[in-house]
């Protein structure tokens, strides 16, 4: 049990008095013999066992009412999961609030998600439990926000819902940051999510370096986990895979691709897709057999001068509103150029080669092998795609390859013959290790070595490396060797992709050439993402404004309650100047997986941390105080004492005795 008032339990020694007072009651009175007594004392021995019962009744009673009182002054707690307010009223709570997509599911038959009962939850704990200051960090801005109330949660826009991922390092982060700056007292907290990986990940360095800032910290820091891990498996997810636009002999159509995909295996159904494209609708039926299926290249005709437009997918509301719709943007396809900066022409060739072959008629694909120093010249607007093999860039040319970069391009390096010390977003290449390493793991989940859209998977595991280049730094590793050193890993960046591959496609380094399913796949996904930052149209993941100020777009579609300044945050279809922004939620908030209990434990490991689960819908309150109960013990006590001191009744008047 947890008292909200703890420092009160100190008179619980008080419970005591009763007994003092009898004690002392007893040394009142001195013993006098006296013969007329006899026949007294006798009566009494022979009512001895009842009335020493109750004595000790009496006792007890007067112990309660008074332990009753001490702990009901206290205001304890019915719930003790929380080990709350050990220490007294918080100076500051902290709530960080995931907001992501997947925190909008519902609960059967009750219409609540997830989201919206966390905050009610929160909003009844706080209000009980009681704090100096309340402050808000949401996974849509991560920035601290005061509010002036618990209450503020089921009101304040910022703790909607929303498009974009959460991202608990990064909240964890802003919070530890107000704690130093605003230089709190005793702080506590409260991290409300449904625990899917891709919001938390577990794998990231900056959770250690979390946990050493929170342990130091002087003050303080109590954190509490509000657990939705519930799924839903009856959710069903959609996404736009793909958009051209294809001119025919009789005018233009689209060319739609569509996945569908929910949890887990389930009977067969039968789903009507809609498509909208400005005002414009269509439904097909698509069977969803397995855990996912793919629409590829439905046609849809539109008007032949309608160069560029958007449009929108949704199917039917089912457990989850957040992943019903998808929206796209279409235009005239820009062409594919990639440069290749290499120092071994038995590199360049064949990387060339690669991204000069269209996957698509319709679309013109360029490679041209270039010097590092001809980059000076370049127009970086066209360019979709960097192919280095070479010492990393320094100087002029790292900067503007990391503007082209920032901007949205995609720069692939792969190890030179001799690594020297650059660097380049924080990696650099260290030795070559001249020896044979199979591919033992690698991600298909996501990025550019996930499955096929038919569900098949790379054949990653096929290549054969005869040779690697270590590489430094931090980053995310795509793809794994038998040795524990990454073959294909990327940076982090704010947009735009920098990979590093530790072999190249020579054929005494690896079968990259020889076997190029793998390398030919990676490099037109990596030139796709490149062009989809060109032309007049984007593509960008909700959280990511792509560099522009969102508040400055327009919403052409999507949710007109959204505020404005949070636009990167919403899907939905936006006009920014002469550009079409089409904003989704990103491809791994549609991934059930969750973080296991023990990985939970892990990650707050040595914190003062207390976990509890809830379900989407539940009404029922999670912490009650229960002083009143403690009152009526208290009252009942002084009642049955009162009943036990009463004198016992005197016999009638010419009763028989």
């Amino acid at each position: 049990m947890s008292f909200l008032q703890p420092w009160l339990l100190a008179a619980l020694p008080l419970i005591a008095l009763p007994i003092i007072i009898h004690l002392i009651n007893q040394r009142r009175f001195q013993s006098v013999q006296w013969g007329a007594m006899m026949f007294l004392l006798a009566a009494q021995r022979m009512a001895r066992g009842y009335s020493r019962l109750r004595q000790w009744l009496i006792m007890l009673f007067r112990t309660l009412a008074v332990a009753g009182l001490i702990l009901a002054v206290s205001r304890p707690l019915a719930s003790g999961w929380v080990g709350l307010a050990a220490g007294g009223k918080a100076d500051t709570t902290i709530v960080l609030l995931d907001r992501s997509p997947s925190m909008q599911e519902q609960a059967v038959g009750s219409g609540i998600s997830k989201l919206q009962t966390g905050r009610q939850q929160l909003v009844r704990i706080l209000g009980t439990l009681g704090s100096q200051r309340y402050v808000l960090i949401d996974s849509g801005s991560r920035e601290a926000r005061e509010l002036e109330s618990p209450e503020a949660l089921t009101s304040v826009a910022t703790a909607g819902p929303a498009s974009a991922p959460a991202d608990l390092p990064l909240m964890l982060q802003a919070a530890y940051d107000y704690i130093k700056t605003q230089r709190a007292g005793r702080t506590e907290i409260w991290i409300c999510s449904d625990l899917r990986a891709n919001d938390w990940s577990p794998d990231s360095s900056r959770w250690n370096a979390l946990r050493d800032a929170f342990l130091v910290l002087p003050q303080g820091v109590r954190l509490h986990l509000l657990a939705y891990s519930q799924p839903h498996t009856d959710n069903v997810s959609v996404r736009v895979t793909g958009v051209k636009r294809h001119v025919s002999k009789t005018g233009a159509e689209l060319l739609v691709s569509v996945r569908l995909a929910r949890g887990e295996d389930g009977k067969k159904q039968e789903i009507p897709l809609q498509f909208e494209i400005e005002g414009s609708r269509s439904v097909v039926n698509v069977e969803l057999t397995g855990r996912q299926t793919e629409l590829r290249d439905h046609l849809i005709p539109i008007e032949a001068k309608k160069l560029r437009g958007f449009g929108r997918v949704s199917i039917p509301a089912d457990a989850n509103s957040a992943d019903n719709k998808f929206f796209f943007v279409f235009d005239e396809q820009p062409a594919r150029k990639t440069l290749v900066v290499a120092d071994d022409p038995s590199v360049g060739v064949p990387l060339q080669l690669t991204a000069a072959i269209s996957p698509d008629d319709a679309a013109t694909c360029t490679a041209d092998i270039v010097s590092a120093e001809q980059l000076a010249t370049t127009e970086w607007d066209k360019i979709s795609l960097v192919l280095w093999q070479a010492p990393l860039p320094s100087g002029g040319i790292a900067e503007q390859l990391q503007a082209f970069v920032d901007r949205g391009g995609q720069v692939v390096f792969f190890p030179p013959r001799e690594p020297g010390s650059g660097t380049f977003s924080g990696q650099r290449w260290e030795s070559w290790v001249d020896a044979a390493a199979a591919v033992e793991s690698w991600r298909g989940d996501a990025d550019l070595l996930a499955r096929t859209q038919s569900g098949a998977a790379l054949p990653v595991g096929q290549l054969e490396i005869h040779r690697h280049c270590k590489i430094k730094g931090e980053s995310t590793s795509l793809a794994m060797l038998s040795s524990g050193e990454p073959l294909l890993s990327r940076a982090q960046t704010d947009r735009g992709g920098v990979y590093f591959w530790s072999t190249t496609p020579a054929a005494q380094d690896s079968t990259l050439a020889s076997n190029g399913i793998v390398l030919y796949a990676f490099v037109q996904r990596a030139i796709a993402a490149g062009v989809a930052v060109l032309g007049r149209t984007r593509w960008l993941e909700a959280g990511n404004a792509g560099g522009d100020a969102s508040s400055q777009w327009q919403r052409l579609s999507g949710d007109e309650e959204a505020l404005s300044t949070e636009a990167h945050c919403h899907a939905g279809v936006y006009s920014a100047g002469d550009k079409l922004l089409a904003v989704n939620r990103p491809a791994p908030e549609d991934e059930e997986k969750q973080l296991s209990d023990t990985t939970v434990s892990e990650l707050f490991r040595g914190l003062d941390f207390t976990r509890v689960d809830d379900q989407a819908g539940n009404a029922a309150a999670l912490i009650q105080e229960i002083w009143r109960m403690f009152l009526f013990v208290m009252l009942l006590s002084l009642v049955l004492e009162a009943v036990l001191c009463f004198p016992k009744a005197l016999p009638a008047k010419g009763a028989a005795t």
